[in-house]
Parts: structure tokens; sequence; C-alpha cells
């Protein structure tokens, strides 16, 4: 037993000691344990239940509330610097002098509107994308913090990644950037930001600090903040309330912009700009309501001491008959002040509504709100119609009152369509370039099909059989549109017309229309007839033109082919580089005198747009400056072709080497001596200019299009008279050919051509000169004297030698004095 007691003894002693250590220990951790919540931050589950809206415990809001209070950028954040583009553009936004500052707003729904249109589109194949509970709820939440002059826009959009906070938010496009500031210098108009991709950046006209709190199905929520300064920040988010999806701005509000933390204001700016959103806009908005409250027992006994002295005994008996209603105890209305979202932009879409019931100012209000384009002029035209049959869908088209900056820079290269598709209400694409064809693509609207797949792609919208009649049936109405545009305009009426557009009082403000938008878009109904041969006889109708008659007005073809005179088979037009120079022309100089009216074509695309516009209901046309001008004949025509044979045959031999095929007697020269004109097919001197101003022209390449050049000659003109009669004394007289040689080289310039060798032509102009001022052909230069030189060289000598000559005295001077 012994054995076994002492270390039993030793056992005992030791558990004694332990076990104070270890409920400290336990004490201590059940502390530790106590600091931390029991329940995690819970997630917002209805977001609007309670007057602010979230549903947290202390400690999130706490920390939501620092965060918000804040304005300076978080220590543990990663900083970057803005692109160079980005710091010049906000530096313009930031000091800006404007005072439309109100277009913040629009951007940023504006911006939901594309975030939110983003991910129901993805939910058409993968449903799980949008999540449950609110995260379902596509909509668009506007949020005042007056206490710390907070504005707050949230959306439950796509959301961005950390990558995409970055790229979108830090770096934009050079072009879009380059090209907003040179508008803005020109025009002055901060209007047009979000037509170049950087409407974002307009929060810095009324925010001195803007955090973007996002969260992305593929990323964790993360905070953006920037002070524009040049740098912004980004970091995971600690702080904030956990948005499951989408995106919230918060706007720090400047000294200057507390305006925009009123309700009514805010009511206005969406109502304005966003009223046609196809999301719905809430804002937590304020509402007075009366409430029933008990009344004090001293107030009530107070009103009752003064309603005695003034009762008389009427009153009395009723109180008496009302004694058990006195029993219920005594209330009082007061005013409460509750929140609640509201719906801000409950219209409904308005291609779904029949066009008999939208009023003008409605269309402009949706056209503002779907070009972006929120400048004070209605756009030119609109198209609204349905389309049943086969296929049935609803499209609303509108013309723009001014065309893009960019519209026709990367034509050819650019596959960006201004028709937004949907299908069966919901927005797919507004990145289709299908529906319409190029040439057409700066009109904007929409399409809503009911025929196509919702779960749609580009790639199977390209081979759907529905999209070639829809294809089809847009591009009749757009033309129709355009058609009527100018149907309905007072300056496009004929003689006939005009009467009856002078009774008819409604006309001012359609007058001129056509004008503006032929100023504007015209060079894509050109395009048109070049692409599109189907319509092109319905495109060649809305050409308008300048004539030798038509006063400085456009003219259409059916008007020309009106006014052509008798006989006339041909409808005569030329090509050039302006108005001005066209009409000193002298291709023109019979026609004119004739009383022919020819049309000027003055843009380079009109050269293209000939090759494909050969006739037009039945006439053909004629350049005047090519080969086959046909007009009234001359009876003594073969006379004077027998009477300058000799000439015409030894002109075209010393022109052999000029690539002249031949000389003839001309029909539609007055006044000048001679001219050049082209072969039927060749180019003309106008498109001769235009290839070889082509950065990547080869000179060689195009040698075979020019076609061979005629030298017609004027036979009533005494220059040619007199040639013949030189050429008939002495064909072998050398200045009679270096005459012949300047004569051609002269029509060759005043036809439009550019000389081969202009140094030739110089040479020829300054020999001519001495002739006439009876100068010896011997006579040289006189040669420059060599005594200037030689003085200059002798004085030059003369200052190195006296120079050499002080240095020496002062040498001779230090000397001495050592």
């Amino acid at each position: 037993m012994r054995k076994w007691t002492i270390p039993s003894v030793l056992f005992l002693l030791c558990l004694l000691f332990l076990l104070p250590d270890q409920g400290r220990k336990i004490h201590a951790n059940a502390e530790a344990d106590s600091d931390v919540p029991l329940d995690p931050p819970k997630v917002e589950e209805k977001i609007g239940a309670v007057p602010h809206g979230l549903s947290t415990d202390s400690e999130v809001v706490k920390r939501e509330a620092e965060s918000m209070s804040r304005k300076t950028l978080r220590a543990s954040a990663q900083k970057f610097e803005f692109q160079a583009e980005v710091s010049r553009l906000m530096d313009i936004i930031i000091n800006s002098l404007y005072s439309n500052k109100d277009i913040f707003l629009r951007e940023l729904i504006s911006n939901a509107s594309d975030a939110l249109d983003k991910i129901r589109f993805l939910s058409l194949t993968d449903k799980e994308v949008l999540g449950e509970g609110d995260n379902t709820k596509l909509e668009i939440q506007i949020k005042l913090d007056k206490e710390n002059k907070i504005l707050l826009i949230r959306d439950r959009g796509v959301g961005m990644t950390k990558e995409d906070l970055i790229k979108n938010l830090g770096t934009i496009a050079r072009s879009g950037t380059s090209a907003f500031v040179e508008k803005m210098q020109t025009s002055g108009d901060l209007n047009l930001i979000g037509q170049f991709g950087v409407g974002f950046y307009s929060v810095y006209l009324v925010a001195d600090y803007v955090e973007v709190i996002s969260k992305h199905n593929d990323d964790k929520q993360h905070v953006w903040e920037s002070k524009a300064d040049g740098a912004f920040a980004i970091s995971e988010d600690e702080w904030n309330e956990p948005l499951g999806r989408g995106t919230e701005i918060r706007l720090h509000l400047r000294d200057e912009a507390q305006e925009y933390l009123d309700e009514y204001k805010l009511k206005e700016l969406v109502k304005k700009y966003s009223e046609f959103i196809n999301f719905p806009i809430h804002l937590w908005a304020s509402k007075e309501v009366d409430e029933e409250v008990p009344a004090d027992e001293d107030e009530s006994n107070d009103d009752d001491d003064d309603t005695a002295e003034s009762k008389s005994s009427e009153e009395e008996e009723e109180e008496e008959d009302k004694g058990e209603d006195d029993k219920k105890p005594k209330t009082k209305t007061v005013k409460k002040t509750t929140y609640e979202w509201e719906l801000l932009n409950d219209v409904k879409a308005i291609w779904l509504r029949s066009p008999k019931e939208v009023t003008d100012e409605e269309y402009t209000k949706f056209y503002h709100s779907l070009a972006k384009d929120f400048a004070d002029e209605k756009p030119l035209s609109w198209s609204h119609f349905n389309a049943e049959g086969d296929v049935e869908f609803k499209a609303l088209l509108f013309v723009p009152p001014k065309a893009p900056h960019d519209l026709y820079e990367s034509y050819y290269n650019s596959n960006k369509s201004n028709l937004k598709l949907f299908v069966r209400r919901v927005f797919i694409s507004d990145e289709f370039d299908e529906l319409l064809p190029k040439y057409l693509n700066f009109l904007k609207g929409l399409v809503d099909s009911d025929t196509l797949p919702l779960n749609v792609s580009r790639e199977m919208l390209q081979h759907h059989s529905s999209l070639k009649t829809i294809k089809k049936k847009l591009i009749r109405k757009a033309l129709d549109m355009i058609r009527k545009l100018a149907e309905e305009d007072p300056d496009e009426s004929n003689d006939k017309g005009k009467k009856d557009v002078e009774e008819s009082g409604d006309n001012n403000e359609k007058k001129g229309q056509y004008t503006k938008f032929w100023n504007e878009f015209g060079k894509s109904i050109k395009l048109g007839i070049i692409e599109d041969a189907t319509n092109r006889n319905r495109l060649a109708k809305l050409l308008r033109f300048e004539t030798t008659k038509s006063d400085g007005k456009l003219t259409s073809l059916d008007q020309y082919i009106s006014r052509m005179k008798s006989g006339q088979k041909d409808i005569f037009y030329i090509t050039g580089t302006s108005k001005e120079q066209l009409e000193k022309s002298p291709f023109l100089e019979r026609l004119t005198k004739k009383n022919y009216e020819v049309i000027f074509f003055t843009d380079p695309v009109d050269e293209y747009l000939m090759q494909y516009l050969t006739e037009y209901e039945d006439t053909k046309f004629q350049n005047v400056s090519k080969e086959g001008l046909k007009i009234e004949k001359d009876s003594k025509d073969k006379e004077l072709k027998e009477s300058f044979k000799e000439l015409t045959k030894w002109w075209k031999g010393a022109l052999a080497s000029d690539n002249v095929d031949d000389v003839k007697i001309s029909n539609r020269l007055a006044d000048s001596p001679c001219v050049v004109v082209t072969s039927k097919y060749g180019w003309t001197s106008n498109m001769e200019r235009i290839m070889q101003s082509q950065t990547l022209s080869d000179a060689n390449k195009q040698a075979y299009m020019r076609g061979k050049r005629v030298l017609e000659i004027n036979p009533r003109h005494p220059i040619i008279k007199e040639l013949r009669d030189r050429i008939v004394k002495d064909s072998e007289d050398e200045s009679v050919r270096q005459t012949a040689q300047l004569i051609y080289q002269t029509a060759l310039m005043e036809s439009g051509f550019m000389l081969s060798d202009p140094q030739d032509f110089a040479s020829r102009i300054y020999s001519s000169v001495k002739n006439s001022l009876k100068i010896s052909p011997d006579a040289t230069v006189e040669e420059e004297d060599d005594v200037e030189e030689a003085e200059t060289v002798s004085s030059a000598e003369e200052t190195e030698s006296a120079t050499k000559t002080e240095e020496a005295l002062v040498d001779e001077d230090v000397n001495d004095e050592l």
C-alpha cells in the first residue's frame, strides 16, 4: 500500500495546480468569443422593407456609415493611374463652366439599363445567373442620404469584376475620347458625352469623390473609388452590405450640387431623360400620411373645459345622448413621414402602342432617350408600323436631325448598327448589323419580333429564314419615310403643287426639312445607289443636286426631266470639285447658250455613283466632258469637217506622243478655242485627280483606266482659223508646231487635267511672252557680277587683320606693365 500511496498523493497535488490555469483559459476564451457576433452579417433580404432600405446588424450599419462618410481613398486599396486620355477628359469635365449638369443622372441610368440588358440576355440561356430572391428583380434604385450629402444609384445588372472596373472606369478608347474633346472644343456642347462612350465621367460635374461598388457572379465584391485627381483605387469590399449582384454608385456631392438631394429634382430629371428606359426606376421617396394617435389627457381636459363654457342647452342634450361614445378613447390626427419606393417610369413601351395613340411629343422624347441625343432638335422624321403575315414584328425608325461625327470615316469597316433588336419585348442586341444595309445605318430605332427565337445568337440570325423578310420590309419602310419627308417639304413641291402647299398653313415646320436631310445624309443615298441594285430606282428618286438652272436650290431627277427641252434625249451632267469651278468650264459653253440644263456633281463619290446610275426612267445620263455628246446639229458640220481636215490630221500626228487618240471638230464649244475630252468608258479629269490622291495609289496600274484623250477644236475661233491657215502654208513650220503644243497643254489644264511636265509648259509660256514682247529667242539671262563677293572677301580680310593688330597691341601693353 505504501508503494502506491506516495505516487497517488503526488498525482492529486499536480491536478490541484493544473485546474486553476485551465479554468482561467476557458474563462479567457469565453470572453474572447463574446466579442464575436453570434450571427453573421445578414444579406439584404428585402430592400425597402424598413426606412433605410436595408436589414443589417449594427456592426454592418456602422461599417457602411463609416464607408459612406469617408472622402479619402482606403489605405489598403490597390492604387492605379488613370489613362492619359481619361485624365484629359476628366479635367475638361471638372473645370467645365457649362450649366447643364443634369446629364450625369441620365448617363448613369443609361449605363445601369445596359447592365440590366446584359444580365437579362445571359439569363435566356442560363437562368441561374439571375440568382434568387431580390436578385431576380431587374430594376434601378435611386436613394438619397441628405445627412452625408450622398446620392446612390443601384442596379441589379451584370456587375463588374475587378478587371472590368480597371478596364471600364480607368481606360477608354482613344478615338472616343479624342472625338469628344474635339467636338467639345468646336461646339461646346457637353450634352454629347453619351454618344462617345464616356458618359460615366459626367459624374464629376456634381461629385468630388465617387465610389463604385460592384459584384459580378464570377468575382468577389469590389470597391472602385476616385477623387478625380489622376488616380483611382480598387479594393475588395469588406465594409458594405453584400449586393448579391450588380453595381451601386455613390456620389459624394459637391457643395454647389446640393440641389440633387431634392427628391422633386430627381423625379423631374428621370421623367425628362429616362422615361422610356425598359426597366423600372424606383426612388426612395418620403411621403406624409395622416395617422390617428391617442390624445393626451391634459389636452383633452382643457378642451372639455373650453367647450363647456360655450355649450348651449341643445348641445347638452345631444351630449347626453352620446354618453356611450364618450367612453371610447379619444384620438387625434397627426402628420407622419414615411418612406417607400416610388416608381418613376410607368410609361408603356411606345412601340407596342398604336401609332394613332402616340403624340409627336412622345415620339420626340422616346427618340432622345433611345439615341442619347438630348439636344433641342426633333428627329426629322419617323416611321412606326406593325408588319403582319408570315413574319410579324413591330418597328419604330427615326431620321436623326444631324449625322454622327464619324458616320463615313469607317463606313466599310464598322459593324455598328443603330437599331436595337427585341424578341417578344426582350432586348437582344444593339450590335447586330444585318437588319439594315450599311447605307441606312444612320437611322435609329428598334425592331421587336415575335417570330425570332429568344435564345438567339448573331450566327443563328444571319441564317434565319425570317431575317430576309424583316430586312426587306424595313428597307421599304425606311425609303418610304424619306420619300414622304421630301413630299411634305414645301420647298420640294413643283410649281403646280406650290399653290396647294401655300393654302395649307401647317407647313412652316416642314419647310426645308428635306434639304437639311440631304446636307446631312445625302452621301448615304448615293452609296445606296452603288450598293443596292434592287432599290436603285427608288433611291434615285431621292437624289438631289444643283444645276445650271436651279438658282442655288436642290433639284430632283423628276424635276430635271420635266424641264428638259423638246428633242433632248439624255440627262446632261458634269463632275468636278466645286460648283463655282464647273460654271466656268468650257464644256458648258454651247449647252448653256442653247438653254440646256446641266447637273453639277461635286462630291467625290459622284464619280463612282454615275458608274452605276446609267439611266433613269428610260433616259440615259451623258457626261458632257466625255465623248458622245449629242445636241442640235449644225447644217454646216460636214463643210467644217472638210475645211479643217488637214489641220486635224496634222495636229493628231503632232500630239501622238501625248496619248491623244484623235482631233475632232467640237459641237460643245462657243468661246474657247479647244477642249480635251475623254473616251466614253475612261476616267474623267476629276476621276484621275481623285485616284491620284489615294494614299496607296499606283500610277502605273492606273494608266490603263485613263482612256484615250480627244482634242476637240472650235472651228469658229480665230486662233484655230489662223492655225489652219499657217498649216496650209507650211506644215513644217516649227513655230506653228510649238504654238499647237502650247494650245493643247492650255486646253488640257482648262479641261481639268494635270500636266505630266509642268516645266515644259512654263518654258513654252515664257517663249510666247518673249515673242509678244519682240525679244530675241537667243536672248539669255544676264550673268551675275562677282564684285560684291570680292568686296565681301576683302572686307572680311581687313576685319581679320584689324583684329590681329588690336590683339598684338594689347599683348604689348601687358608686357610693358609686367
